[in-house]
């Protein structure tokens, strides 16, 4: 329901075409922006405008679009046949109440801002027709607002429809726009395909509503690029580009130091504390947590991380699904996979791996080693090289080290073992049973040295 309008809100995304000019096997909605896919973006804004009902057209791979949104909370329409915007809209309108307001949206036009939509709703309150407008460097190929004498919109006429004066016109039609449900049933009943393409418009209920008396108001779009669509790989880019200099500028307005805003990509919520500092070439995906004077390097890849105080991520590094704690340090090339916990003054090296595994306060993964599904305690010394041999090829097992253990470098623990508090472990061991505190381990083989030996020589 809109804020301002006690009327239920339906919304309707227009989402069937099939993006000929995309040159792919996915249907154009599915094409990502900000990792996420177009239709997403615009069913997210729906969502915000808390609308009561979603309706999403849909026509071209049908079932593919309701396969990759199956979580969504919306209601599917099929339009079997591409007969115009108009004939789309015709496709939901038997399952909204007449009651409604109704916005229609578009599932390639993905960065319409919430507040310029609730300006387009507030101008319904008074059971009128509101039109989502834009002034445009180069309107070619845009449908043109026609005004009165008194400077209010009468009529949209499409480019291949539009006489050479109209053509000149700079206000342009984004096809967005709302409407009471009642009467936008009517006047879509009676629309005719009577124009250059032989379709369904639905920009020609803006003329019957001026025709019966409805008032037609239009907001014009501050930022064009909130109603550009896509219908190129080209528009897509500059979208992507678009998006991801507005989440550097909301950044940096926050706090945020960014070595280079043309070089960051947040695709999900980024959420950092005061005094942060970002290199280039950093992604961040999905929920993604950073604590207060955070240094991020260049080249990290965070993915739904939570990142504490005072903690430096090396350049290179890949982090997804892990949890570190506060004056950390990890990488440069270090690889933290899901499940993975750092607490409190941990460190992980250059070319360390971990996977579901809990580093414990001080602890240290220097280089060069694989720690997965294991639980270290605190100042945990873990020489390079070292592996646990968590997986027999059907099962995982458990590594447990527990406080102030040195391992020595290229060592296989093989699990499940668990190794006592202090145990040291010399170098090159293979440790396949558990070991007791305040113990030495060595599992080497015995060493020969054989004199005199002659190397092969080549025949």
């Amino acid at each position: 329901m809109s804020e301002s309008n006690s009327q239920p809100l339906d919304v309707i995304i227009l989402a069937a075409g099939k993006g000929t000019r995309m040159y792919s096997d996915t249907p154009k909605v599915l094409h990502r922006v900000a990792g996420k896919a177009m239709l997403e973006h615009v069913i997210g804004s729906a969502q915000s405008l808390q609308a009561e009902r979603i309706h999403v057209v849909v026509g071209f791979e049908a079932q593919k679009i309701k396969d990759s949104l199956a979580d969504a909370s919306v209601t599917w329409a099929l339009q079997e046949q591409q007969l115009g915007t108009g004939h789309a809209v015709m496709q939901a309108m038997p399952s909204i109440p007449s009651k409604s307001i109704v916005l229609v949206l578009y599932g390639d036009v993905p960065l319409t801002s919430v507040q310029t939509l609730q300006a387009l709703l507030d101008k319904t309150a008074d059971n009128s027709l509101a039109i989502l407008t834009c002034l445009s460097d180069d309107p070619t190929g845009l449908g043109r607002i026609i005004r009165d004498a008194n400077d209010k919109p009468i009529a949209i006429v499409e480019e291949k429809d539009a006489t050479p004066e109209q053509k000149k016109i700079r206000e342009t039609n984004s096809g967005i726009l709302a409407a009471p449900a009642v009467k936008l049933s009517e006047w879509i009943s009676k629309l005719k395909t009577e124009n250059a393409q032989g379709e369904y418009y639905l920009t020609d209920v803006i003329a019957m509503a001026v025709a019966d008396g409805t008032a037609v108001s239009a907001v014009i779009a501050v930022d064009d690029k909130e109603v550009l669509g896509v219908n190129n790989r080209q528009q897509l880019a500059i979208l992507e580009r678009h998006y991801q200099q507005q989440q550097a500028q909301n950044l940096l307005l926050a706090g945020v130091t960014i070595a280079d805003p043309s070089r960051i990509d947040v695709r999900g919520n980024l959420q950092c504390g005061r005094d942060v500092q970002i290199d280039i070439n950093c992604i961040f995906e999905g929920n993604v947590t950073i604590g207060d004077r955070v240094i991020i390097e260049s080249n990290v890849y965070l993915k739904n991380v939570e990142i504490g105080s005072d903690t430096v991520i090396h350049a290179n590094s890949h982090l997804e699904g892990a949890e570190v704690g506060d004056r950390c340090q990890v990488g440069p090339f270090a690889r933290l996979r899901p499940g993975t916990k750092l607490f409190d003054q941990a460190k992980i090296g250059n070319f360390v791996e971990t996977k579901k595994a809990q580093i414990g306060p001080g602890s240290k993964v220097n280089h060069l080693s694989y720690i997965g599904d294991a639980e270290l305690g605190s100042s945990v010394n873990i020489g390079a090289g070292t592996i646990t041999c968590n997986y027999d090829g059907v099962n995982k097992f458990k590594t447990t080290i527990a406080d102030g253990v040195f391992v020595g470098s290229n060592t296989a623990l093989v699990a499940p073992v668990t190794l006592g508090k202090n145990v040291t472990i010399g170098a090159g061991s293979t440790i396949t049973a558990s070991v007791s505190d305040d113990s030495l381990a060595l599992g080497r083989a015995k060493q020969r040295s054989i004199l005199g030996w002659k190397r092969p020589v080549k025949k």
